[in-house]
């Protein structure tokens, strides 16, 4: 729980869902020795930090690394006392970091079917604290049968509730070949999200023209890449398709949907007989289709047009308070004093238990937030 300043009431005690706790192995050969097998288990594969664009200041925050010097975000109790008693968060959704697209697709599949083994076995069964903590499962979309055997393996745990794939991909997302995998994902009532991966795995460069030079150039431009996937997805009628289809865009960004959909919307309204299969306007698919994992640098901070600013393009229904655990950002939770209570209970907790069907007795709802 965390405490707000309610004007009407004095003090609110809200809940509160980190959705974004990345989650490591505590070693390259934690990855190999325990949760990979051979043939992969003697194979080459990137380390998490085998990265062009490192941050210039180090990856991850300061004292997240193990008790005996193990991988930052790899120690469960560690984190649970970050999250649970130093940050008031009461339950997380854990994002494992795998390596991004292997040139080996089995490879690839095999990388991210061990980061799901860990999560569960040392995360999500958790003797103590894993009734505090919900799952991505990572599948490689690159290997759309081995992904689905990945899904079936898993999709009746209790405490897995998304799928997760890299934003580097080398096809947009609205691609017929990604179907089979978003319809899984439906069946298994899991939305998809969407990361930024570690590593440096297979990965165009992050803007059409090029690469950057830097990583606040890289961190800058790849969230535009996005917007590619999103409306490749609604040109392809993807969400006409699947109705029930959810994507969270796990690295922030919401801030740049509603310049761009005002922009497509315009250009889309004389165009729409191009697209039959998808015939509404392109901002008519965003409502219970697209979410956002809120970043540290969206929006336009705490000022007094911050709440009306959220409303636009429905952004209020969409964005989820999420910490990015253990990198180096480290996002608090901040709500501006611009927001409803309404607003405020959307970001803290609302949008991600509705969207996951969170129901936990650690999320205990008070009175004036039901």
């Amino acid at each position: 729980m965390k405490e707000f300043t309610d004007g009407s009431s004095g003090i609110a005690r809200v809940p509160v869902i980190d959705a974004s706790v990345h989650i490591f192995c505590q070693s390259n050969k934690d990855l190999r020795k325990t949760f990979l097998r051979e043939p992969f288990r003697s194979r080459g594969f990137p380390d998490y930090e085998m990265d062009w664009y490192g941050a210039p200041g180090g990856e991850y925050a300061a004292r997240t690394e193990g008790p005996d010097g193990q991988y930052p975000g790899s120690d469960p109790e560690l984190v649970a006392k970050h999250l649970f008693t130093d940050r008031g968060v009461d339950l997380a959704i854990l994002h494992p970091m795998t390596r991004g697209i292997m040139p080996d697709r089995h490879l690839g599949t095999a990388i991210a079917s061990a980061h799901n083994e860990m999560m569960v076995t040392r995360w999500l069964d958790h003797p103590e604290f894993g009734e505090r903590f919900r799952g991505t499962l990572r599948v490689n979309p690159d290997d759309i049968a081995g992904a689905l055997r990945e899904i079936d393996k898993y999709r009746d745990h209790p405490r897995i509730v998304q799928l997760g794939i890299p934003l580097q991909s080398r096809e947009v997302y609205g691609k017929p070949q990604f179907w089979p995998l978003w319809e899984a994902a439906v069946d298994a009532g899991w939305p998809v999200a969407v990361h930024f991966e570690v590593g440096s795995g297979v990965a165009l460069p992050p803007t059409p023209n090029g690469l950057t030079r830097t990583y606040e150039q890289y961190v800058g431009f790849t969230a535009l890449n996005f917007l590619y996937h999103l409306m490749n997805m609604i040109a392809e009628g993807v969400f006409e398709r699947m109705p029930d289809l959810k994507f969270v865009w796990a690295d922030g960004a919401a801030d740049l949907l509603t310049p761009f959909m005002w922009r497509m919307d315009c250009f889309g309204r004389p165009h729409l007989e191009q697209t039959p299969w998808a015939p509404k306007m392109p901002s008519d698919y965003l409502p219970g289709h697209v979410f956002f994992v809120q970043g540290a640098l969206d929006g336009p901070g705490d000022v007094d047009f911050a709440g009306e600013w959220a409303g636009f393009t429905g952004k209020d229904d969409m964005v989820m308070y999420g910490s990015s655990y253990p990198h180096w950002q480290l996002n608090e939770l901040t709500v501006p004093d611009s927001y409803t209570a309404e607003q405020r209970d959307k970001l803290c907790w609302r949008n991600a238990a509705q969207l996951y069907g969170i129901q936990s007795p650690v999320i205990s709802v008070p009175a004036t937030a039901q």
